[in-house]
């Protein structure tokens, strides 16, 4: 796959978070199934929310259909979203441990929520694999994308659509959830990238990631700084974006604007310039990571052919990993990305709202 932008080695990638947990939960990594099984497994698939596209429309069908393919067709997902609700996703473990599933994938709402969930999982001789945000308790797999690098992509983005600006004004700084150990990360990276280099307005931890609530933020900022004061803003996702350039628009504010995940609203608002880039992050290593370390550990295997990654959370050391690559993605590489990977068709993204848009940028 050609990159046109930041693209960083799987391989090559770490990731390090407080270690703190006990010598009991520090051995989690290891286990597997007590039983070994053979393709007739029942995969237990907790996803967090509904409102990011990106979930329903790429994460759950690539999953299902990576457990078929490794099972010939013989695997069973048990599926249920948690829709932003931490305490109900608990409600959701205790059914998947009912009904007896042989591997948990749990892309955990609050991770250090679902800490205790895991430790009953794990009891119960169920593997749990953390999937794109590094939950707490003793987990045997994870894998998402090098969040510190997401951040520094996002912030090198800015800075280069601010150029010589980049100090003639303040930004703002929408990051994600506090709940979301991924949120804080992509804040770190940006911060190493950002700082001493712009000046910081005003900065948010946006609650559940909402566009609503990002869009209330911004309000805010637009009011507390001075519209004329404000150059450029990093937006954790593209989601808040959209909220954000509601906020900026209404103000009648154009300044450069990040997000992550090419949701394609998010694609269609760099079409036309209202949003400068996101990032690209490809879903589909990301699935099929997790569906290939579920079905071993759920048939008893190894991951030592899958994860070459280890990984630190609070509770848990050297875990299992995979670390995936992400791509800055503008609008001078959205046939590389995107459509080239077949995310998106030229004619899903240039609608007739969009086509003029699109021919400007050549986009056909």
């Amino acid at each position: 796959m050609r990159r046109a932008a930041v693209a960083v080695a799987a391989g090559a990638m770490a990731v390090s978070l407080a270690a703190c947990g006990s010598a009991k939960e520090s051995k989690g990594s290891s286990s597997t199934s007590s039983a070994k099984k053979g393709d007739d497994i029942k995969v237990g698939l907790l996803l967090p929310e509904n409102q990011t596209a990106r979930y329903e429309k790429f994460d759950r069908p690539l999953i299902e259909k990576k457990v078929a393919e490794l099972t010939n067709n013989k695997g069973k997902i048990v599926y249920a979203n948690a829709k932003q609700d931490a305490s109900l996703q608990n409600q959701q473990v205790d059914t998947m441990i009912t009904n007896k599933v042989d591997v948990l994938i749990v892309d955990a709402v609050d991770a250090a929520a679902i800490k205790n969930s895991v430790q009953k999982a794990k009891d119960a001789g169920i593997p749990v694999v953390a999937y794109d945000r590094l939950a707490q308790g003793p987990i045997d797999a994870y894998t998402s994308f090098d969040n510190e690098t997401v951040g520094k992509t996002q912030g090198e983005a800015l800075l280069k659509a601010l150029g010589s600006k980049a100090k003639s004004g303040k930004i703002v700084m929408m990051n994600g959830s506090s709940t979301d150990p991924n949120a804080a990360q992509f804040k770190k990276g940006a911060h190493e990238v950002l700082d001493g280099k712009v000046n910081i307005g005003k900065e948010y931890d946006t609650k559940e990631w909402k566009p609503e609530n990002a869009n209330a933020n911004m309000e805010g900022a637009i009011s507390a700084l001075g519209k004329k004061n404000i150059i450029g803003v990093y937006s954790a996702n593209d989601g808040m974006a959209g909220g954000i350039i509601t906020a900026l628009k209404a103000a009648g504010i154009k300044v450069p604007v990040t997000g992550q995940d090419a949701e394609l609203a998010g694609v269609q608002r760099i079409v036309t310039g209202d949003q400068y880039m996101s990032v690209y992050k490809p879903y589909a290593p990301e699935a099929d990571a997790a569906a290939e370390m579920a079905v071993d550990l759920a048939q008893g295997k190894s991951l030592d052919s899958v994860a070459k990654d280890k990984v630190d959370s609070p509770t848990t050391k050297g875990v299992p990993s995979v670390l995936v690559p992400v791509t800055a993605l503008t609008q001078a590489n959205i046939k590389d990305t995107v459509v080239k990977d077949g995310v998106y068709t030229v004619a899903d993204i240039c609608t007739a709202q969009y086509k003029a848009a699109c021919d400007k940028i050549g986009l056909k």
